[in-house]
C-alpha cells in the first residue's frame, strides 16, 4: 500500500513534518509512506495559470497524489485554521483534473497548544469535501503540547506513539476498503 503524506508546514523543524516521520516509522507492515512538503508550489494566480498553465511542481505533486493508494495530511493550526501554504497547495492541486476525487484521506496535526490542531483539522475536512476526497471520520489525532512530545526531531511520547499505531491500523483498513 502506497501512502503519500503531505506536511502542511514549510518549517524544516515543523512538528507536523516530525509527526509524519513518526507515522512513517510506526507504519504497519505493507504500508509504504512517502513524505512530501509544499516547497516550490507558487502562490495560486489564475492569470498566471491562464498564461503558463499548471506549474511543473504542481503537476509532479498531482501525479504523486494520483499514484497513491491513500493520502495523509498533517496540518498545523494558524489563527484557528489551516496554514495558507496548505490551502494554496490544495487549491493548485485541484486544477486541471482533481487528483483528490474519491481518494481516501486521513487528517492529523501537531501543535504547541493544548488542543492540538482540532480547529484546523475541521477546516481542512471542509476543504476536502470540496475536493471530493473521502476523509476518514475516526479515529482522530490531535497532538497537543507538541513541544513536550518531540525531541531532536523525533517523537518521544510513548502514549502518542500508541495513538498513532491505532490510527494507522484504522487508516490501513479505511484505504483497503476503498
Amino acid at each position: 500500500m502506497k501512502i503519500l503524506a503531505i506536511s502542511g508546514a514549510l518549517r524544516k523543524d515543523s512538528h507536523n513534518t516530525q509527526l509524519l516521520r513518526a507515522v512513517r516509522e510506526l507504519a504497519p507492515k505493507g504500508m509504504e509512506i512517502e513524505i512530501v512538503t509544499l516547497h516550490g508550489i507558487p502562490l495560486y494566480d489564475g492569470d498566471e495559470e491562464d498564461k503558463h498553465g499548471v506549474p511543473e511542481s504542481v503537476k509532479a505533486l498531482q501525479a504523486r497524489v494520483r499514484a497513491a493508494d491513500g493520502i495523509i495530511i498533517s496540518t498545523p493550526e494558524y489563527n484557528f485554521s489551516i496554514a495558507g501554504v496548505l490551502k494554496n497547495g490544495l487549491d493548485w492541486l485541484s486544477r486541471s483534473g482533481n487528483p483528490f476525487k474519491w481518494k481516501r484521506v486521513g487528517v492529523m496535526g501537531a501543535s504547541g497548544g493544548p488542543v492540538g490542531t482540532a480547529r484546523a483539522q475541521y477546516h481542512l475536512r471542509q476543504n476536502l469535501v470540496g475536493l471530493e476526497a473521502i476523509t476518514m471520520p475516526k479515529p482522530e489525532i490531535f497532538v497537543g503540547n507538541a513541544d513536550t512530545k518531540f525531541s531532536g526531531g523525533k517523537l518521544t511520547d510513548e502514549e502518542t506513539k500508541k495513538v498513532i499505531q491505532t490510527w494507522l491500523a484504522a487508516f490501513q483498513e479505511f484505504v483497503t476498503k476503498a
